[in-house]
């Protein structure tokens, strides 16, 4: 049998592999072809393909009577009447907007477009959102706002090596995505010097060349104290900042309160490593600054991006050429293209703005409907969530690849609102927390089942080609919006081929700020490399952004000034340390898949907190014990891992793990003004010992997770 040229189905990078069905399954394969990864795989990547036969997965509709009932297998005809008739109860007892939808960042670009188009035409309801809300939202709204649009990356990974300065915030790409780690390894082969800022000393920043490893929450008051640094040792690009860039007056005011005495005093970074980061950056020929999650998982996390972006434009990084810039690096398989398309509350393809009259125009033709019955912006995903039940909010939600029992921030709090809900669908391939909650289960296709497209952390467009078939019974996301959009009469308007609805995703998106305009399938099949914005068949796209003008009306990049703010939530006599969440190596997002994989599981079977020798001391916790976590929202209970990598205040736990292990009980719900992502990095935690079990596993033989 032929090998099928395709991609991981896990992170932002989203490596090229090679699939070819045997009589034994499916072998996998990194593709070398592919500029991205270049042959190399990590360990979640290589290991993919254990899901395609898993005993697991789901391969008939499941539905039940009451919620105290098992589930039982539905024929797709009982299933489908089911939601449908759910959602007609629903609108006709509450309203359009009592009936919603919440979506994921791994969809494709087709999927993640037709149903932000489903919720708007067939269901007519502003209440859409999507967990990108958790990941990509600060960095899209302070990219939007200083550059006029959010692409995560304006560049490739391939100007990496370009750089002679790379500043690495918030960001551990040695275990969330080590394939990038080459681009990082050429640069230091060539000479290059990386700085990495981290509470962590993650396995990426014992490759640096500097560690600045501050107090968690504390980024905007860095990033300020460089500018500060910047401002008074005369090292801004003052011909750029006149000539590229507006407001800069304001920021250079605001950052004079920044002494970089008391930016280490608050940051716990020395005065002499804050002068060192920026005259490396300043007088380096190419510089770049990156950041991540780490940044913008805040309460301020728009103005904390904003606030490295400032810094960025001082030194005149953004859109100097290639190996120079700022940019973020996109979490989640189809981060990119998943908030380009619609699944955002206030967003239409394109990344039009669903409150503009010519944007819904333009959408509204292509759709071939009214623009005035399209609806208008919804709230964001965690008050989405909040609001599932009560009353004025969602009745009836439509859940897809998405599981926010475990990934939500207050997550117990999500999970009892979840089953307030009058009725629940979830669209899965396994049966995940959330869908446990469910009144109706829906199996769908896995990405080695289904074709399309994805957009990576570069912004470049690929191609998610089918290998196998899907078991039977299983049937694609398409099919079922389609399906449920005819028994609502509106089915005419849903095509159930990726293809068709890539095309017809082309034409939405033309003339938009994403626009795709240019990328067709023929383009993407003989092997072009696409990068957005492509908005005709003859543009070669996109690779690099603003080498000659920003995405502004005047094409100047914006200055905004920003002011370090007190956390609602501080450490106290009860709470008196930090936690913040991550990644860890072996799994990935809520674990729905990568907990499933033996190779995977295997090699991080359980949920651990970090904690420093000085802090287990205190407690009187050894390596392998187990340790309970509290916070003013609940508590967890995980393994200890004593290590001195972690800062002495801090704790750090993964997120991939649901039940007693979920850490994401712990975390708050406040929430970003601008972009409304919640405050995953930072709150106040009580670490207390816990005597172990008959069932637990000896402290001494604990294992540490890969």
């Amino acid at each position: 049998m032929s090998a099928v040229a395709t991609h991981c189905p896990y992170c932002s990078l989203q490596c090229g592999i090679t699939l070819t069905p045997t009589d034994a399954g499916v072998e996998l394969a990194g593709r070398e072809d592919f500029p991205v990864n270049r042959g190399g795989l990590c360990m979640k990547g290589a290991h993919a393909a254990e899901l395609l036969d898993h005993p697991e997965r789901l391969t008939a509709p499941l539905v039940r009577d009451s919620r105290e009932e098992p589930f039982r297998d539905a024929t797709w005809e009982e299933a489908l009447d089911r939601v449908a008739a759910a959602i007609l109860e629903t609108r006709t007892r509450y309203g359009r907007d009592a009936v919603g939808c919440f979506g994921g960042g791994g969809l494709t670009n087709e999927k993640a477009y037709q149903l932000g188009k489903f919720a708007r035409v067939a269901l007519r309801s502003a209440s859409i959102d999507y967990n990108g809300r958790f990941c990509m939202s600060s960095a899209a709204a302070a990219g939007t706002r200083a550059f006029g649009l959010d692409r995560g990356l304006p560049f490739p990974l391939a100007d990496i090596p370009l750089a002679e300065t790379v500043l690495l915030v918030g960001s551990n790409p040695a275990d969330t995505m080590p394939p990038a780690m080459r681009f990082f390894e050429e640069g230091r082969t060539n000479g290059a010097r990386h700085i990495v800022v981290d509470p962590r000393r993650t396995v990426t920043a014992e490759h640096a060349h500097r560690h600045l490893q501050p107090v968690p929450g504390t980024d905007l008051s860095l990033a300020s104290g460089l500018l500060h640094i910047a401002v008074t040792e005369g090292l801004i690009d003052e011909h750029y900042v006149a000539t590229r860039t507006s407001g800069f007056d304001a920021v250079r005011r605001a950052v004079r309160a920044y002494w970089p005495d008391r930016v280490e005093r608050t940051t716990g970074v020395s005065v002499e490593d804050m002068r060192a980061t920026v005259h490396d950056l300043a007088r380096s020929r190419t510089a770049m600054i990156l950041t991540a999650r780490g940044v913008e998982q805040h309460a301020d996390g728009t103005d904390t991006a904003q606030a490295w972006i400032n810094l960025a434009l001082a030194l005149g990084l953004p859109g100097r050429g290639p190996g120079s810039g700022w940019g973020t690096v996109t979490g989640q398989g189809n981060g990119q293209g998943g908030r380009e398309h619609g699944q955002k509350a206030d967003q239409l393809p394109g990344y039009r703005k669903l409150a503009d009259p010519e944007a819904r125009a333009h959408v509204a033709a292509v759709w071939g409907v009214d623009p005035d019955e399209l609806p208008g912006p919804g709230v964001s995903a965690y008050e989405l969530l909040d609001g599932l039940g009560e009353p004025g909010g969602v009745r009836c939600l439509l859940l897809a690849a998405s599981n926010p029992v475990v990934s939500a921030p207050n997550a117990r709090h999500v999970t009892r609102r979840l089953q307030s809900l009058d009725f629940l669908c979830v669209t899965d391939f396994f049966l995940s927390e959330s869908a446990r909650l469910a009144d109706v289960v829906l199996p769908t296709t896995q990405w080695a089942e289904e074709e399309g497209t994805m957009t990576n952390v570069e912004g470049r467009v690929l191609v998610r080609r089918r290998a196998v078939a899907p078991p039977t019974g299983v049937r694609s996301d398409l099919e079922i919006w389609h399906e449920l959009a005819a028994r609502l009469g509106r089915g005419d308007h849903f095509a159930t081929d990726p293809w068709a609805v890539a095309d017809e995703l082309r034409r939405a998106s033309a003339g938009g700020l994403a626009d795709y305009g240019g990328i067709t399938r023929a383009r993407l099949e003989a092997g072009e490399e696409l990068f957005w914005p492509c908005p005709d068949e003859e543009h070669p796209g996109t690779p690099r952004m603003f080498l000659e003008r920003f995405a502004t009306p005047d094409g100047l990049a914006r200055f905004i000034p920003v002011r370090s703010r007190i956390a609602q939530e501080r450490p106290d006599e009860t709470y008196p340390y930090l936690l913040t969440t991550g990644r860890s190596r072996a799994q990935y997002q809520s674990g729905t898949q990568t907990r499933r994989s033996p190779t995977l599981n295997a090699a991080a079977p359980e949920a651990y907190a970090e904690l420093h020798p000085e802090l287990a001391r205190r407690i009187g916790v050894a390596d392998g014990d187990l340790v309970r976590l509290r916070s003013p929202r609940g508590s967890t209970t995980v393994r200890a891992w004593v290590t001195a990598a972690i800062r002495r205040d801090t704790v750090f736990v993964p997120f991939h793990w649901g039940g007693e292990a979920c850490v994401n009980a712990l975390t708050s719900d406040a929430l970003d003004p601008t972009s409304r992502m919640p405050e995953f990095k930072t709150c106040p935690v009580a670490v207390e010992a816990l005597a172990a079990t008959a069932d637990d596993v000896a402290p001494d033989t604990a294992r540490r997770p890969a």
